[in-house]
Order: C-alpha cells, then sequence, then structure tokens
C-alpha cells in the first residue's frame, strides 16, 4: 500500500538523517493524514494517496515558477527536489510521443473536426491517459493537434 510505503520512506529518510528527503515526506504524510481526518476515513486508497501527491506536486511546480520569477533559484531548486521525490510515488509517466498517439486515437474516434471538439475529445484522451501523464500536457497536445484539422 502507498500509504504504508511513504510512512517506511520517512522513517529510512529520518535514520539517515536525509533532511531534504524526510522534510518532503513528513509534508506529504501531514496532506494524507489530513485527507483521512477531512474524509473520515480510517486509511487512504493508493488512488487517493495518489491524489494528494499530484496535487502537492502541482502546488510545488507553481511555487517553482513564482521563485523563479522572483530570481530565488535557490528555492526553485529545493522545490525541485521535492518534486522529484515525490514523483518515485507515482505510476511511470508516459513519454510526449505516447501521449500524441492516445490523443490521435481520441481524435480519431470522437470524429473531432474542429477546435469546436476539443472537450469530446479531452475526455477520451483523459480515459486513455488515465493519470500517467500532465492534463496540461494533455491539453496541448489535443489543442494542437484539432488546429491542425
Amino acid at each position: 500500500m502507498l500509504e504504508k510505503r511513504v510512512d517506511q520512506d520517512y522513517i529510512q529518510a529520518m535514520k539517515a538523517k536525509d533532511t531534504v528527503r524526510s522534510g518532503a515526506l513528513s509534508y506529504l504524510r501531514a496532506m494524507i493524514k489530513q485527507v483521512k481526518v477531512d474524509q473520515r476515513l480510517e486509511t487512504l486508497d493508493d488512488a487517493g494517496v495518489q491524489a494528494v501527491i499530484k496535487k502537492q506536486i502541482k502546488q510545488r511546480q507553481d511555487s517553482i515558477e513564482q521563485f523563479e520569477k522572483g530570481g530565488r533559484t535557490d528555492l526553485a531548486a529545493k522545490e525541485r527536489g521535492e518534486v522529484e521525490i515525490m514523483k518515485a510515488y507515482l505510476p511511470q509517466e508516459m513519454s510526449v510521443e505516447e501521449v500524441r498517439e492516445l490523443v490521435a486515437q481520441a481524435v480519431v474516434e470522437s470524429g473531432a473536426a474542429s477546435i469546436k471538439d476539443m472537450g469530446n475529445v479531452m475526455k477520451l484522451a483523459r480515459d486513455k491517459v488515465a493519470g500517467r501523464a500532465d492534463g496540461k500536457l494533455v491539453s496541448d497536445i489535443v489543442r494542437e493537434k484539432l488546429s491542425a484539422l
């Protein structure tokens, strides 16, 4: 179970005195616990834990962008390190080419003729990708494909 794996890795990081890893995992454990309390759950299934991890990665990516705009490369680098630690708990992401193939299939299946059909194509593409690629990447590729029609 993913939640237990995060807990075990946190303990190992603490024993190894890996402050970056233990800090990231400590925060992640706190967010998982918060979701469990909010939803009155005893444990969180793997899909729930992955949703928490994705949300945390998204927040950190937004922070990285803000830090870079503010010239704080040191803080941006710290956030990047935490993103990499958290990504290790998610399924392997698809390559851009794999996403392009799935989007092309979705365009054909939906019978899309223009950019107006983006909603239908996105729904099919999201189902095919199943969380293994960034939603913004999928959206950009769908827009690119439909604009070329």
